[in-house]
């Protein structure tokens, strides 16, 4: 996922919770999906934080050799500055592209 591209807001935003529960017609319901996709967001962008950070790792028992690196701390200042989440979950939702099903609604195999 490109989260640079992502037009969520970064601020808290009041929502409607009439526009949220309306593709399930449940409120709870939509609260829970919306959480599970927050956190598949958030543990993307962890593990893609991760992988950027490890170029800058040094994996020397030293204290003395740590330093500042100016590329690491804009990394750092990016990935802050990006939206939250649940406010990427949410603009999702408002979308219409986060896909759910029902477990209830599958049909069993026999």
């Amino acid at each position: 996922m490109d989260f640079k591209k992502v037009d969520a807001p970064r601020n808290t935003v009041t929502r409607d919770h009439n526009d949220i529960d309306r593709p399930t017609g449940n409120v709870y319901e939509s609260v829970a999906i919306l959480a599970k996709r927050a956190d598949q967001i958030a543990e993307d962008i962890k593990v893609e934080l991760h992988e950027k950070l490890d170029e800058f790792a040094t994996h020397n028992d030293s204290l003395e050799e740590i330093f500042e690196n100016k590329e690491q701390i804009e990394v750092s200042r990016y990935y802050e500055s990006l939206p939250k989440a649940h406010s990427i979950a949410a603009k999702e939702w408002n979308d219409d592209q986060i896909y759910f099903r029902r477990p209830s609604d599958t049909p069993k195999e026999d």
